[in-house]
C-alpha cells in the first residue's frame, strides 16, 4: 500500500467512524433500579466513604485504570507543531492501544495551551480522576520541566516519548550486540537527536540514576544535534544539553554527525530523515548496528544502510524489521504501575521493562532483536517485570 491510498484510507475510518474511541456503561441502565444503584440516590452512599476515606476511589471508582494521554500539540511525530485539534487523533490512537493491549482505559486531553506553568496546573487540577499521566508529543526542552515537576503528584508521570523510546531503544540495543558478538559496555555509540528521545536514550545507556548492577552503562556516547558533535562549552548550548556534555563525549570531540560516526559501532538516529549516508555507514566499525528511527523517512534507508555494510538496522516504522516502536513498552508500564499503585515510574521499573522486553526474543537474529509491536505477550511480561520492581521498591525515582 503507498501513502496515498494509505492516507485516503485512513482519513475515511477516521470521517465513517467520526473518531476512534467511545465510552460504554460497565453496568445496566434498564431499570428504575438500576439508575437508582449507579447514579442517585445510591451513588451518594459510594461519594460519602470516598470522602472518608479518598483511598477507596482505587476501590469504587475507574480512577485505579484510567490514564490520562495528555497534550498540547506541539511536537507530534512527524508532523511538528500542529496544535491541540490536529493531535486529538494521534491521542485517540493511543487510548485505542492503552485498551487493546493492556486493557487499559485512556482519555485524550489536548491543551489549548504551551505554557509550562498553565500545563502544569492543569494536569494537577484533573490528576484527582487518573490513575497515571500519559504526556505526549510535548516539545523539548519543556516537557523535561512538566515531567519533573509532576513527580509529586502521587500517581505515575511518564512521557512516552522520552522514556518509551528508551526502553525499546535499550532492549533492542541489548540483543543487537549479541548478534553482532559486541562487548555491551565498549560499544561506541554515535546518537543524531538532542531532544526527548535522544536525552532520555543517553540517560537508560549510561544507567543514570540506577542503582549498582541493576544495568551495565555505554561508556562512550557521542551526542548529535542540527549544528553537529555536542560537546563542553559549545556556544549556545542551553541547560539541557549542557547536562548531555558534562556527560558524554568523553574525548570531546568537535566536528560533524559525519565525523562523529567514524568507528562507531552503533548510530542511534532521533532526528530527521536523509541525514545518513551509505559512506557515512561504511566508516564505521564492522558488524554496525544502525537505528534510524526518524518517522516517516528515516535517518538512512534500511536498503542503502545495508549497501553501506550495516550488520542489524532497525527503524521505526512498520514495513521493515526490527520496528522499534513505543507501543512495546507503554502499555505494559502503565499496566505494571497501575496494578502496584505505584506513585511514580522508576529507573528501576523502566529497566525491568527493558530486560522484560529483550529477553521475549529468545534467539535474536540480525531481522528479529524485538517482539512484534502488537504482542500482548510482551505488553504482559513488561506489565509483570514492572509490577514486581514497583512492589519490591520504595517508588522513588533517583533520576
Amino acid at each position: 500500500m503507498n501513502f496515498m491510498d494509505l492516507d485516503e484510507k485512513a482519513i475515511n475510518l477516521h470521517k465513517k467512524n467520526k473518531g476512534k474511541i467511545e465510552i460504554r456503561s460497565k453496568v445496566p441502565l434498564e431499570s428504575v433500579d438500576d439508575l437508582s444503584l449507579a447514579y442517585t440516590p445510591g451513588v451518594a452512599a459510594v461519594s460519602r466513604e470516598i470522602s472518608k476515606n479518598k483511598e477507596l476511589v482505587y476501590d469504587l471508582t475507574s480512577k485505579g485504570n484510567m490514564v490520562a494521554v495528555v497534550t498540547d500539540g506541539s511536537a507530534v511525530l512527524g508532523l511538528g507543531n500542529i496544535g491541540p485539534e490536529a493531535a486529538l487523533p494521534v491521542m485517540e490512537g493511543k487510548a485505542i492501544l492503552f485498551k487493546e493491549l493492556a486493557d487499559i482505559n485512556a482519555f485524550p486531553i489536548v491543551l489549548k495551551t504551551q505554557d509550562v506553568e498553565e500545563i502544569i496546573r492543569t494536569v494537577r487540577n484533573i490528576a484527582p480522576g487518573f490513575g497515571a499521566i500519559n504526556f505526549e508529543d510535548i516539545s523539548a526542552p519543556r516537557c523535561f520541566e512538566i515531567e519533573e515537576r509532576l513527580q509529586d503528584l502521587g500517581i505515575p508521570v511518564f512521557h512516552d516519548d522520552q522514556h518509551g523510546t528508551a526502553i525499546v531503544l535499550l532492549a533492542a540495543l541489548i540483543n543487537a550486540s549479541k548478534v553482532a558478538g559486541k562487548n555491551f559496555e565498549d560499544l561506541k555509540v554515535v546518537i543524531s537527536g538532542a531532544g526527548a528521545a535522544g536525552t532520555a536514550i543517553t540517560k537508560i545507556l549510561q544507567c543514570s540514576g540506577m542503582e549498582k548492577n541493576v544495568c551495565i552503562p555505554v561508556r562512550d556516547i557521542i551526542v548529535c544535534d542540527s549544528k553537529g558533535i555536542i560537546y563542553k562549552d559549545r556556544p549556545g548550548l542551553g541547560k539541557v544539553k549542557e547536562n548531555l556534555a558534562a556527560v558524554t563525549n568523553r574525548n570531546q570531540m568537535k566536528g560533524t554527525l559525519k565525523e562523529a560516526m567514524v568507528g562507531a559501532d552503533v548510530f542511534i538516529g532521533v532526528s530527521s530523515g536523509g541525514l545518513v549516508t551509505k559512506e557515512m555507514i561504511s566508516s564505521m566499525n564492522e558488524k554496525s548496528i544502525v537505528f534510524a528511527m526518524a518517522n516517516p523517512t528515516p535517518e538512512i534507508m534500511p536498503d542503502v544502510a545495508k549497501a553501506g555494510g550495516a550488520f542489524i538496522i532497525a527503524t521505526g516504522r512498520s514495513d521493515f524489521p526490527n520496528q522499534v516502536n513505543n507501543v512495546l513498552a507503554f502499555p505494559g508500564v502503565f499496566k505494571g504501575a497501575l496494578e502496584a499503585r505505584a506513585r511514580q515510574i522508576t529507573s528501576q521499573m523502566k529497566i525491568a521493562a527493558v530486560r522484560a522486553l529483550s529477553e521475549m526474543v529468545q534467539n535474536p537474529k540480525p531481522d528479529n532483536i524485538l517482539p512484534k509491536p502488537l504482542d500482548k505477550k510482551a505488553t504482559e511480561a513488561v506489565a509483570e517485570a514492572v509490577r514486581i520492581a514497583a512492589s519490591n521498591g520504595s517508588f522513588r525515582d533517583q533520576s
